[in-house]
């Protein structure tokens, strides 16, 4: 069959399928997909659900996997802290992190969305199996909510209802531990509720946004307001992977009869694939729909139908437009190799980043309001304030001394040594002394050491205020 001959009729775009012509919300149903991509998705849904709530216990180094501590402008990825100071390391990450987004979805898709997608796992496999296991497939669903209120429907919908709150709790809970952490989450569960009441109005706020959001908004998030779903029709081209309809290969539809002679398309025209769908889309309208988010719930149902039918497998699969148009295989377009180049050398400097990193950082300001003094000896003394953050999970005690004129000498105002806590901050006072003869300007290079005992973990510098020459 040419490509010309199928022009499927693009209508469709005009509209969405949860939304009727006069602006009211169509429920959708879909059936439960069963088979071997199912399957699969399930268990790597298993597998990403145990890390989710498992990760704030989770410790590297006595510090959390994650953690993203907003109010304290305070972030542990991977057991390592990262603090206002290290913005530019963590705008370098998400600039890395949003180019492999940008060549992950040219190359392969929504694959991100219908696989891994959190919104995608707590919808398809938790809360609408609650209602599976509850209220059966979709037509038992379709029929309990058409039926009047009697006990049977009252218990049913009553636990489903329970259930979606006492989840929508837990994932309250467990997303709020990401940004406080797990220890002060299990103050605010064990205190009274009056010595943490921001703590509990967040847990109430945030388990009445998932409620809503899995109980009723569904898939109105995907197909509405999810930013990378609006992407989509930027980012992908005819070459980039997606669940698509073999039309060349499936077109004239009609349906299976027995004993017939079949002259038409593989399609059967069984509408098995549409009503899988969890977005309610018909897939054979065409490839790159901005409602597909790739769950291939389609391709299992298409798959089985043609085992039914005695037909091959993969009328719908995971292709290209030009794969299908063509039947050509995949290939590297310049625009994916261009994205793959920028990955690289953003990897590259990242790494160089996060290597180079010190684990102790120094800010070093002269005093406002003080200039130079002379010492009976003849040396010259400039007044400081410094401050110091500790990015690891051990105190150090610190002592100072001046590197870069070799000749200086430093005194800590108050104690001979600053006491840093583990992920913390200190603050402290002294004067760096100076001969002289080491000053060669009015504002002399100062360059200062950071020693844990004789150990070397940080430097600084900034400029020492001397007597014109």
């Amino acid at each position: 069959m040419s490509v010309a001959q199928f022009k499927p009729d693009d209508s469709y775009r005009d509209s969405i399928a949860t939304v009727d012509a006069a602006g009211h919300r169509v429920w959708l149903y879909p059936k439960q997909p069963v088979g071997r991509l199912y399957r699969l998705r399930s268990w790597l849904s298993y597998g990403l659900l145990a890390m989710l709530f498992a990760g704030p216990w989770l410790r590297v180094g006595g510090l959390p996997v994650l953690m993203l501590n907003l109010p304290a402008r305070r972030f542990i990825i991977f057991g390592q802290i990262f603090w206002p100071q290290d913005f530019f390391i963590l705008l370098l990450a998400s600039l890395t992190f949003l180019v492999f987004i940008i060549l992950f979805t040219v190359v392969y898709g929504r694959v991100f969305c219908g696989w891994v997608c959190p919104q995608t796992i707590f919808l398809e496999m938790v809360f609408r199996r609650i209602e599976y296991w509850l209220e059966g497939d979709a037509p038992q669903q379709k029929a309990l909510d058409r039926a009047a209120w009697t006990w049977n429907k009252i218990w049913r919908k009553t636990t489903k209802h329970a259930l979606f709150l006492a989840i929508s709790f837990l994932i309250a809970n467990t997303f709020l531990a990401y940004i406080i952490g797990a220890e002060e989450l299990l103050g605010i569960i064990t205190d009274s509720p009056k010595e943490h009441l921001g703590g509990l109005t967040s847990i109430t706020l945030f388990t009445g946004v998932f409620y809503a959001v899995f109980a009723r908004f569904r898939e109105q998030v995907c197909t509405i307001a999810c930013p990378y779903g609006r992407l989509q029709g930027v980012l992908l081209d005819k070459d980039s992977l997606v669940v698509a309809y073999d039309y060349r290969r499936g077109e004239t539809r009609a349906k299976l009869r027995k004993n017939q002679v079949r002259t038409a398309g593989d399609c059967i025209d069984c509408h098995q694939c549409v009503q899988v769908c969890p977005t309610g889309i018909d897939i054979r309208n065409g490839a790159t729909q901005l409602e597909c988010i790739n769950c291939t719930a389609c391709i299992d149902a298409c798959n089985r139908m043609m085992d039914l039918a005695g037909l091959p497998q993969n009328l719908i699969r995971y292709a290209s437009v030009h794969a299908i148009a063509e039947g050509t295989r995949f290939r590297l377009t310049g625009r994916v190799k261009a994205y793959s180049g920028v990955l690289v050398v953003l990897l590259a400097v990242l790494t160089g980043l996060l290597v180079s990193r010190a684990n102790v950082q120094a800010t070093v300001l002269r005093t406002p309001g003080q200039l130079y003094q002379k010492t009976a000896q003849g040396t010259i003394t400039n007044l400081y304030n410094i401050s110091i953050i500790n990015k690891t999970n051990a105190p150090y005690a610190l002592t100072l001394r001046v590197l870069e004129p070799t000749q200086g000498r430093i005194s800590l105002v108050g104690s001979p040594a600053l006491t840093l806590p583990a992920q913390g901050l200190v603050e402290g006072v002294f004067f760096a002394e100076l001969p002289r003869a080491a000053l060669h300007r009015t504002n002399q290079p100062l360059r200062i050491g950071l020693f844990r005992g004789n150990q070397l973990v940080a430097e600084t510098s900034t400029k020492f205020l001397g007597p014109v020459q």
